[in-house]
């Protein structure tokens, strides 16, 4: 709790159960840790200090003594999920007709967020509406995400409109498309509608990174995706200022005290 993320003008650092809320759901059941872009403590870099915009704070980390080598452990797992990220690019240029290096001076400073989550078990003595996550879709480009393997409680929306587990298969990242994408390409890349339902009777954890444009590109229509039988659907609007806004959402509805009603699922 010294570094919950209220603490913080971006919301980084610790996330208690239930302090969030998606749509149709009464608190999202799981705690977590979420930071942004900083460089590894041994290479010398601080980006940060070049970067200004929506969720650019400095990050909130517990003290070294408390949980020693936590920082640069997940430090290093997050840039190398960054350069695969990185690499994603390219791909969805092809797929879209464009140059590989299309999206290239729009990703010059990372934009990604990480997540590392636990959802512990939904029991039958609770709110229906309350599960790990309700359904929403992500917010930027695309999620790297790591799953528990041998713990299936992701689930995605289909064409079907039903919903279908995604097998937490080892070896395996699950890559997910954000709504910058839909939005650059005017719905040709839809957003993923997913939830997380938790019925395995264990904590079930996870690590996605967000990995969007740079804050300040305007999310406007690629030129290729746009057509009389195709017009414009979204609202033109800057990446920074479309997270920022999403943020506020899923944090402006919580309570304070909801976490008390639920004290022994703390740890």
């Amino acid at each position: 709790m010294e570094v919950r993320n209220n603490k913080s003008p971006d919301l980084f650092g610790y996330v208690p159960l239930l302090s969030r809320n998606n749509p149709d759901n009464a608190g999202d059941l799981h705690e977590s840790f979420q930071f942004g872009w900083e460089g590894l403590a041994n290479d010398g870099s601080s980006r940060r200090e070049e970067i200004r915009g929506p969720l650019m704070s400095a990050n909130l980390w517990p003290d070294d003594a408390k949980a020693p080598r936590f920082r640069q452990a997940i430090l290093k797992y997050y840039h190398a999920a960054v350069d695969l990220g990185r690499l994603l690019f390219p791909i969805f240029a092809s797929a879209l007709d464009l140059p590989e290096d299309y999206f290239e001076d729009k990703t010059q400073r990372s934009a990604a967020i990480m997540n590392l989550i636990r959802y512990p078990p939904q029991t039958s003595d609770m709110d229906e509406r309350i599960i790990g996550i309700g359904a929403h879709t992500d917010w930027q480009c695309f999620t790297i995400l790591w799953q528990e393997p041998g713990i299936q409680a992701l689930q995605v929306l289909n064409s079907d409109n039903e919903w279908v587990g995604v097998p937490p298969d080892e070896g395996t990242l699950v890559i997910n498309l954000g709504d910058q994408f839909a939005r650059w390409t005017n719905d040709v890349f839809r957003s993923t509608l997913h939830r997380v339902y938790n019925r395995s009777a264990r904590d079930r954890y996870s690590m996605p990174l967000f990995f969007g444009t740079d804050y300040n590109v305007k999310l406007e229509p690629i030129p290729s995706c746009v057509s009389e039988a195709r017009p414009p659907k979204f609202e033109v609007v800057t990446a920074g200022e479309y997270v920022k806004s999403r943020f506020q959402t899923i944090y402006g509805g919580s309570s304070a005290n909801a976490t008390a009603e639920l004290p022994s699922l703390q740890k």
